[in-house]
């Protein structure tokens, strides 16, 4: 039985480790998986995750709202201003929105443990019914974990907090699938 808990660990650990890469958020929305090799004053060089040995790619760091990296640090970029102003753009007031929630929910109640935990003790099969439920649904009010009622009140705002918070939940809960099939198929190896 200790050993099917070691190996159980090792497994969790190794896939959690294969899900580890830098997350370089443009401000298009776009993610890149990457290896982030430089950031200067004006350009971010990276290396793309799924070819590490591949080409060096640069952009602009004008185009760049954040970096998540490896270790769960981040760098932001080009944040707007903490006040709502009358002047301020629905683009602005969408790319802060994005920028708070990337900063401030943690998905909190996601429904991730528990489609890990339904997929180990079950099967993968019977684990997509957590997963496909709860990625299906945005975060609640409660769990947003929003700094500002105000800014909530701007539709650009929440709209963009909302969006991106509700991308982070179906990333944990997905990660949390994904390690859960892993470790049940090596019970099952094991068994």
């Amino acid at each position: 039985m200790k050993k099917i808990i070691f190996y159980t660990l090792v497994t969790i650990s190794t896939l959690t480790n294969v899900f580890s890469q830098d997350m370089i958020t443009k401000k298009s929305s776009e993610d890149i998986k990457a290896k982030v090799i430089e950031v200067t004053l004006n350009e971010i060089k990276y290396k793309k995750f799924d070819n590490l040995n591949g080409p060096l790619f640069t952009l602009l760091k004008s185009d760049v709202l954040m970096i998540r990296y490896e270790n769960g640090s981040k760098d932001i970029f080009n944040e707007v201003q903490n006040s709502v102003t009358a002047n301020a753009s629905s683009n602005d007031m969408s790319i802060k929105g994005k920028e708070d929630a990337i900063a401030n929910y943690k998905g909190k109640s996601s429904g991730a443990a528990w489609t890990a935990v339904t997929t180990i003790l079950t099967s993968p099969v019977l684990g997509l019914v957590p997963a496909i439920t709860c990625s299906s649904t945005e975060p609640s009010d409660e769990n947003l974990n929003y700094k500002d009622s105000e800014l909530m009140k701007n539709n650009d705002y929440n709209r963009a907090y909302t969006k991106q918070a509700h991308k982070t939940k179906k990333k944990k809960i997905w990660t949390g699938f994904g390690v859960g099939s892993g470790a049940w198929l090596l019970l099952i190896l094991l068994l």
